[in-house]
């Protein structure tokens, strides 16, 4: 199946941080800065609503790889804002360079991995799997 997606594809989401989204609320820290599992997750997102909007309907992509730097703090109160790129289609897979960025500086780097999968095979695989444990 031919998913129409291109490399160079691009999305951008922010986000304001707050106290539920550091580290020492995430249990990553003890500090109360933006937790790394929190940029990821906007990275991941940025990624995401780069390509899925784009797949054909009952397909989606889903994470399965990152490599990422977390390079400066931010506080809580401050923007932050993740961006994605899509540079290499595979198949079904998928490859994204991340960044993310707080009001100050480039907190974040790294790429990212996605792959397609047909929702109604996914959710019955894992299904499958529940049920046999």
């Amino acid at each position: 199946m031919d998913f129409h997606l291109k490399v160079g594809m691009k999305a951008v989401v922010e986000h304001v941080v707050g106290e539920k989204d550091t580290a020492a609320s995430f249990g990553s820290g003890g500090v109360l800065v933006y937790a790394t599992p929190m940029m990821i997750g906007l990275m991941e997102n940025a990624s995401l609503k780069a390509v899925d909007p784009h797949l054909p309907e009952g397909y989606a992509t889903v994470g399965i790889h990152l490599d990422v730097k977390h390079m400066a703090a931010t506080p809580v109160g401050m923007k932050v804002r993740a961006e994605a790129e899509l540079i290499e289609m595979e198949g079904k897979k998928l490859k994204f360079k991340i960044e993310a960025y707080d009001e100050k500086d480039k907190i974040g780097e790294g790429f990212h991995s996605r792959y397609i999968i047909n929702k109604e095979k996914f959710i019955r695989a894992t299904e499958e799997k529940a049920n046999q444990s």
